[in-house]
């Protein structure tokens, strides 16, 4: 690698770690459409998936996990209490399992104290956690095994919980990768809500994972108590258009914000739960960033990555079900993560808070396939973000600026340099050309009034 690339890499590396900052509760923002701080703030949610982190690290290596990803930029880690993988059975790395006798009304004191490290330690480098109180196979029917929860025992679980976290930045996400089935799993979600808001007095933002490919709004849209929808494009194919699920949210009313709580893992089989899948096509860092541009410049108020062995926290005997993985602390590293900083650095450089889908902004180009161009613009019209995943030549109506001069700007989605094009005072349409195409060559342009 150049000389240049490593400078770059060291600048971005600097300019996200500069003094954390302590994590705060979060809110809806007065339109519906993002999410704030409790000081009313635009919060960007860049969230990572590290479901195992509670179950299968120790202190040192949670700390060494989260001071990685607060480095790169992330603002939500994302993590289950009562885990997926043998997390009723198989103790942490201190021998302590979460429940006494499987009971969820029997919390392990132990089990929890080592939960309020992380959490703890996560609010000190400025990082919220979006905490799933279980995975969805302890309350659904499809794991009568492992179905600890029910409609008589989640309440009193979920005000355990709410009252031990009242007063720490949280996220309660429901749900845990399965959806609705029947009427009693419906209850058993419901319960839970209500006993998280009875334990931490709807002091923390609430909503529900759904198994993948789908979406929470399907289910608990109109739900007093979901906050904020959550959608899983989920792993089923490269150049899935996420961007869709975001486009059917933002449509629903009562407005409620909506983003992708688990899209393409960097480093994942691609289509692994499919029946004769290719085992050696692994999804990499350009996926992961098509998926969060399409999402984000759809109408999303976050983004969510994932990497398939952080998420596990694999180490090499712990194997998930998605085929042979990278150690965790090597996976931290890969590309992906690293350019998940560069998406927030873009959108936090403007208000991001103002943009709105803008379809009709793109009058040529492709719209459909792995190439689809998109686009949002500013409530304002004071600037725009026009992505081309393939780096494919595109068409601007640039009339719905109503300024005397507009600038423009490529933003390279890889390395997080702007590379400044053109600064003029005409309207019309306007053609563009990336700088180069091809798959993993997408660039972002940027389109932004001046004095």
């Amino acid at each position: 690698m150049s000389k240049s690339y490593f400078l770059r890499l060291f600048f971005l590396l600097h300019l996200l770690a500069s003094g954390p900052v302590l994590a705060q509760t979060l809110k809806v923002s007065p339109n519906g459409r993002y999410l704030t701080t409790q000081d009313g703030k635009p919060f960007f949610y860049l969230g990572d998936t590290a479901w195992e982190l509670f179950h299968r690290l120790n202190r040192e290596e949670a700390e060494e996990y989260l001071r990685d990803r607060a480095k790169k930029g992330f603002t939500v880690i994302q993590a289950v209490v009562l885990a997926e993988k043998a997390g009723l059975t198989e103790p942490n790395p201190y021998g302590d399992l979460p429940l006494v006798n499987q009971d969820p009304t029997r919390p392990n004191e132990a089990y929890f104290r080592h939960v309020d490290f992380v959490v703890d330690k996560a609010q000190s480098l400025g990082l919220v956690v979006g905490m799933l109180p279980s995975w969805g196979s302890h309350w659904s029917a499809r794991h009568p095994e492992t179905r600890v929860l029910n409609p008589e025992n989640a309440g009193r679980y979920g005000q355990m919980l709410g009252k031990r976290y009242r007063t720490k930045p949280v996220v309660w996400i429901l749900g845990g990768d399965r959806n609705i089935t029947d009427e009693r799993e419906r209850q058993t979600v419901e319960a839970l809500a209500r006993g998280l808001k009875e334990g931490d007095g709807g002091e923390h933002l609430m909503t529900f994972h759904p198994m993948g490919p789908g979406f929470s709004s399907d289910y608990f849209h109109a739900a007093p108590w979901l906050d904020f929808n959550m959608y899983q494009s989920s792993h089923g194919a490269h150049n899935h258009d996420n961007g869709l699920f975001a486009e059917h949210d933002y449509a629903l009313k009562p407005t409620k914000p909506t983003l992708d709580g688990e899209p393409r893992y960097e480093g994942l089989v691609a289509g692994f739960y499919f029946d004769g899948g290719n085992r050696l096509d692994r999804f990499d860092d350009f996926d992961c960033r098509q998926a969060a541009y399409w999402s984000l410049l759809s109408g999303a108020c976050g983004h969510t990555y994932g990497h398939g062995s952080v998420w596990q926290m694999y180490t090499g005997g712990n194997q998930g079900g998605s085929g042979p993985q990278v150690p965790w602390r090597e996976a931290l590293n890969h590309p992906g993560a690293f350019q998940m900083g560069l998406v927030r650095k873009l959108f936090t450089s403007r208000p991001f808070e103002k943009l709105v889908p803008a379809k009709g902004l793109i009058v040529g180009g492709p719209d459909s396939g792995g190439g689809k161009i998109k686009a949002a613009l500013a409530s304002d019209a004071s600037f725009a973000f026009v992505y081309s995943p393939f780096g494919e030549q595109f068409s601007v109506d640039l009339s719905v600026f109503n300024a005397p001069r507009l600038r423009e700007v490529w933003f390279d989605p890889r390395y997080g340099v702007e590379y400044p094009l053109h600064s003029f005072g005409t309207k019309g349409i306007q053609t563009y050309t990336p700088p180069t195409s091809g798959r993993g060559r997408d660039w972002v342009l940027i389109i932004e009034t001046t004095e």
